[in-house]
């Protein structure tokens, strides 16, 4: 059985960057035996671009 984390990265109104640094995120769930699945875009915004992402992890429980 998996169990699955999934963390939430806002970007910039203007510039369209991550607000927090999506590396180091990923780093730190390494350490604690998560794997990445993969990084998501599932919103999108009034001028058609992501306004955030979402990283997903998962481990075995």
């Amino acid at each position: 059985m998996k169990e699955y984390e999934f963390v939430k990265v806002e970007l910039s109104s203007m510039r369209r960057r991550p607000k927090e640094n999506y590396q180091e995120i990923i780093h730190q769930y390494a350490k604690q035996c998560w794997r990445l699945v993969q990084i998501f875009a599932p919103s999108i915004d009034g001028y058609g671009a992501a306004a955030y992402f979402e990283i997903i992890f998962e481990r075995d429980a």
